[in-house]
C-alpha cells in the first residue's frame, strides 16, 4: 500500500456515532485518518449518551459529525426548495429511486419517502463538503439512505456488511439492489461474503472483498492475575434473543448444580434483561449472576481483563469484536460455532466451539475450562496468537486502506 493514499476523501455514514456498542467504528475511522485518508463522518442518529458523558475522544468526534436527524426546520425547507426548484434532476432521480422501494406496501413506501428526505439532507451536506464517495456500515435502513443519496445526487457509495440481520430479511433490506448499485462491498468474513453471493448475481461477486475487523492488541493485552474464587465467567453483548444469554444462564445453572464455584457477569443491556433477571431469580442464581448493564469501552476492557472465562451462546452473529478483545487478552473463550465465528475460533486449538441452542454442550465446554487451569492457559495463549495474526487492528486497517485505494482508483 502506498504511504500517501492521494488524499482520498470520503464520507462515512453510520446509524449512530459514537455509540458504546460500536467502538470499532471509531477505531476504523481513526486508523484510516492516521494513514492519510480524509474521513468526514455523518450519523443518522445522535450519540447514545449525552455529550457530557462522552469520553474526550468520542466528544471530539461528535463535535465534527453531521447528524442527519438534527436538522433545523429552516434547513429542511431550504434543502427541499433547492433540490426541487433549482436541481429538479436530483429530485426526480431520488423520487424514482424511492418509489422502486417497498413494492405495493403503503408503510414501506412511506418509510422510503422518509429515507429520501434524509438522503436529500445528507447529499446536500456532502456537496457542501466537496465529498463524492459515501461509505456505510451495515445493510439496514442506514444503507437504504446511502443508496438513495447516491442515486439522487450522483455519488458513488460502498458498504461494509456484517450480518446476520441483513441475511434474514433480504427483501425488506433491499440487499440485492444495494449490492448491484454499490461500487464495492466489504464483508467482515468469508461466511458474510458467501451470504451476499447467495443473494446477488455472479456478475457482482468480484466487487465483494473480505476485510476483517480487528482489535488493538497493545490496548487489549494479557493482565496477569490469580484465578478468581469463585471462578469468573463473563459475557459481553446486547441482551437480545439472538445473543442466546438464556442458554448461557441455563448452562451456568448446570455448573452450579454440580458444585462448581463460579460467578457469571453479563455486560450489556437490552429487551431481554427483565426476562433474564427473572429466570436467574427463579433458578435461585441471583446472588451468583451480575447484570452490569451497558458499560463504556474502558470499563468493559477492565472487566474482561479480570475474568477467567469468556462465553457467548449466540444463535446468530457476524464476528463479535468482544470475542476478539477477550482472545487478545488471553482469556479462554467458549462460543457457538455460528456464522463467521469458526473463522476466528478453531475448536480446541485456540478456543472452544459448541452447538447453538445446546445447554448441555455449552455446560460441558465451560466445565472443561473450569476444572483445567492448564487448558485455560493454553487456549488463552493460542487465542491471542490467532488475533495477532489475523485480527490485528493495525494490519487490518492497512488492508482496509489498500482495498479502498484499489477500489476508488
Amino acid at each position: 500500500m502506498s504511504t500517501h493514499p492521494g488524499k482520498i476523501r470520503m464520507a462515512y455514514l453510520l446509524s449512530q456515532y459514537p455509540a458504546v456498542s460500536h467502538t470499532f467504528f471509531l477505531k476504523e475511522i481513526l486508523g484510516l485518518r492516521q494513514l492519510g485518508f480524509e474521513i468526514e463522518t455523518a450519523s443518522i442518529n445522535a450519540p447514545d449518551r449525552p455529550l457530557s458523558q462522552l469520553p474526550p475522544l468520542e466528544a471530539e468526534e461528535a463535535a465534527r459529525t453531521y447528524y442527519v436527524k438534527q436538522f433545523r426546520v429552516q434547513e429542511l425547507f431550504f434543502v427541499l426548495f433547492t433540490v426541487t426548484l433549482l436541481h429538479p434532476a436530483i429530485a426526480i432521480r431520488g423520487i424514482r429511486g424511492a418509489m422502486r422501494l417497498g413494492g405495493w406496501d403503503f408503510y414501506q413506501k412511506a418509510y422510503a419517502l422518509l429515507y429520501l428526505v434524509e438522503a436529500f439532507l445528507l447529499g446536500s451536506w456532502m456537496r457542501k463538503r466537496g465529498l463524492h464517495h459515501l461509505h456505510v456500515h451495515f445493510g439496514g435502513p442506514v444503507s437504504t439512505v446511502a443508496m438513495l443519496t447516491a442515486e439522487a445526487w450522483g455519488f458513488d457509495y460502498s458498504m461494509t456488511i456484517h450480518g446476520p440481520e441483513e441475511f434474514y430479511d433480504v427483501s425488506s433490506f433491499y440487499l440485492p439492489r444495494k449490492i448491484e448499485r454499490a461500487k464495492f462491498v466489504f464483508c467482515i468474513s468469508d461466511f458474510c461474503r458467501s451470504q451476499l453471493m447467495k443473494y446477488s448475481e455472479p456478475a457482482h461477486w468480484d466487487k465483494m472483498h473480505v476485510v476483517r475487523l480487528g482489535v488493538d492488541t497493545e490496548e487489549f493485552k494479557p493482565v496477569t492475575h490469580e484465578p478468581n474464587l469463585p471462578l469468573q465467567i463473563i459475557c459481553v453483548g446486547r441482551l437480545v434473543p439472538a445473543k442466546g444469554q438464556h442458554i448461557l444462564l441455563r448452562a451456568f445453572d448446570v455448573l452450579r448444580a454440580k458444585g462448581h464455584a463460579v460467578h457469571l457477569t453479563l455486560i450489556g443491556d437490552g429487551p431481554d434483561r427483565r426476562s433474564l433477571e427473572h429466570e436467574a431469580a427463579e433458578r435461585q442464581l441471583s446472588a451468583h449472576v451480575t447484570f452490569c448493564g451497558a458499560l463504556n469501552h474502558n470499563e468493559t476492557r477492565e472487566r474482561i481483563s479480570q475474568t477467567d472465562i469468556f462465553a457467548m451462546a449466540s444463535f446468530a452473529e457476524g464476528i463479535p469484536v468482544a470475542l476478539m478483545e477477550a482472545m487478545a487478552m488471553s482469556i479462554p473463550c467458549v462460543s457457538t460455532g455460528v456464522a463467521g465465528i469458526p473463522e476466528l475460533i478453531q475448536d480446541r486449538a485456540n478456543g472452544l466451539l459448541v452447538s447453538p441452542s445446546s445447554v448441555e454442550s455449552l455446560a460441558e465446554a465451560l466445565e472443561s475450562l473450569v476444572v483445567d487451569p492448564d487448558l485455560r492457559a493454553n487456549l488463552g495463549a493460542a487465542g491471542r496468537a490467532r488475533v495477532i495474526e489475523h485480527y490485528n487492528l493495525t494490519q487490518n486497517a492497512k488492508k482496509l486502506a489498500s482495498t479502498f485505494e484499489n477500489c476508488l482508483s
